[in-house]
């Protein structure tokens, strides 16, 4: 019973994927996207947005960073990929379920699920070039603006070769509206050999259950639950041991957080980023307040601040 860590673009990055997996035990993390476009890009791009491969592709805690690649473009992509992998990166994850209009306007993410030709010829491609022994996994969503096809998508990218599928659980088009479709996973599961997992809509321990239960899917990715509520990950692992998971507050547990957050994303410990900074810190605390009374308080008072100093006497954080 594997839990995930989603890669999402401009929100999850390395130092947030720290905190979180030495919060709880994942089983694996996955990178914001690389765009792979006609020409192959320098070793900084890949470090920048997986810093992870540094130090042989893995957190602090030893959890595992898949490198995610996004694009259209099999030859480019297969080649970007062995790179990724000669850099330290333990897999490849190929991105088919950003719904973003930039991207799909590039022919990149969820756009794709209206070729399944080209997804089929992208994780061709990239399985070649890899190793054996590497993992190439793939995230897709049900559908463009429909979930029809869904199945047989699935299918495909099983026989191009992906060693594992995850799906969000639902189309494009209906973007992160509630609810996720679950049950819709059920059926794809049945028919796949290689393992499915379930993504999307799961921001409690019952959601969690619920999730497993209408999928029948084993693993599960979370995403945007997981930064709203940190110790869901403690929670779950919990449950799985049958064991009691241990009451955290707001004051004690989880605003600490958040200046541990702004310390890991200052470079070099120096202040020339506080806007920056400052501005992850906020985007944290707003996705924090969907399941805490207290952050939603604590984001009214700050968000208009823009000093330092300001902000983290409203939050009476102590640096």
């Amino acid at each position: 019973m594997k839990i995930l860590l989603a890669p999402m673009e401009g929100v999850l990055d390395a130092p947030l994927r720290e905190i979180l997996t030495r919060l709880g035990r994942y089983d694996l993390c996955v990178s914001e996207f690389i765009r792979i476009t006609d020409q192959l890009l320098p070793p900084k791009v890949f470090y920048r947005l997986c810093p992870e491969l540094y130090k042989g592709g893995v957190t602090d805690a030893g959890t595992p960073v898949r490198v995610q690649l996004l694009g259209n473009n099999p030859e480019t992509l297969a080649s970007s990929a062995l790179k990724a992998v000669n850099m330290g990166s333990p897999g490849i994850d190929l991105n088919f379920g950003c719904p973003a209009k930039t991207v799909n306007k590039n022919k990149g993410g969820a756009i794709l699920l209206k070729e399944p030709e080209s997804i089929f010829k992208v994780i061709e491609a990239v399985r070649q070039a890899v190793p054996d022994d590497i993992p190439v996994t793939a995230k897709m969503r049900l559908g463009f603006d429909h979930d029809d096809n869904a199945l047989a998508i699935a299918k495909g990218i099983q026989e191009a070769g992906a060693n594992e599928l995850v799906i969000h659980a639902r189309t494009k088009v209906q973007g992160y509206k509630p609810p996720a479709h679950w049950h819709l996973l059920a059926e794809i599961k049945q028919a796949l050999s290689i393992p499915l997992i379930a993504n999307g809509e799961v921001w409690s321990l019952e959601d969690y259950k619920t999730c497993r239960e209408a999928s029948l899917c084993d693993d599960v990715m979370i995403g945007r639950g997981a930064i709203a509520s940190p110790f869901l990950i403690e929670q779950i692992r919990a449950y799985q041991k049958n064991e009691e998971a241990p009451a955290r507050s707001w004051d004690k547990d989880i605003k600490p957080l958040l200046l541990t957050y702004y310390l890991s994303c200052e470079p070099d410990g120096t202040h020339k980023h506080d806007a920056y900074l400052l501005g992850r810190v906020k985007q944290w605390l707003h996705m924090l307040s969907w399941q805490h009374p207290e952050a939603k308080e604590a984001f009214s008072a700050v968000k208009r601040l823009k000093n330092k100093s300001e902000i983290f006497n409203a939050l009476e954080l102590q640096h």
